[in-house]
């Protein structure tokens, strides 16, 4: 397993920060050391970073990524940095009474980090905010069983 994890933030209330924070002491729990970026002053450079990246983002408006990752997603695209060494997870954070565009700043994300070549490990966590449930602690759970599967895909390689 990479020693290193990167937690790219991007949150309009805090709540993703919450979650990310809590994910980077599950994760020392698991042996691995984990880093908390906003995504606030971010650039597609970030991604040279070694290790593992886990993306933790609401979602906004009309689906939009959160303010504080607009500039950060707007480089992405624009660069289009080949992202074919990066490995990462997903938790997008929305609210499922907006059907249309539930967790959208998280998949969008994800469809712009695929499509420059980027492998995302696992399944994403979807987290409905109208579901009362604790986002860390679904998050938490969630995490646990995404580093066992990357641990497993790495014994296999």
């Amino acid at each position: 397993m990479a020693r290193a994890l990167t937690i790219l933030v991007g949150t309009m209330t805090g709540t993703a920060e919450l979650v990310a924070d809590e994910i980077k002491d599950a994760a020392a729990g698991e042996g691995i050391e984990a880093e908390v970026l906003a995504m606030d002053k971010l650039t597609p450079g970030v991604f040279e970073r070694e290790g593992l990246f886990l993306l933790c983002t609401s979602t906004y408006g009309q689906g939009d990524v959160p303010d504080n990752a607009r500039d950060f997603f707007a480089a992405i695209e624009a660069q289009k940095p080949d992202l074919s060494a990066v490995r990462y997870g997903l938790i997008a954070l929305g609210d499922r009474t907006y059907a249309q565009t539930y967790c959208f700043g998280g998949k969008r994300f994800d469809e712009l980090l695929t499509g420059l070549g980027a492998a995302r490990v696992g399944e994403p966590l979807l987290h409905d905010a109208s579901a009362g449930t604790i986002p860390e602690e679904v998050a938490v759970d969630w995490v646990r069983d995404w580093i066992a599967e990357f641990r497993l895909k790495q014994k296999a390689a």
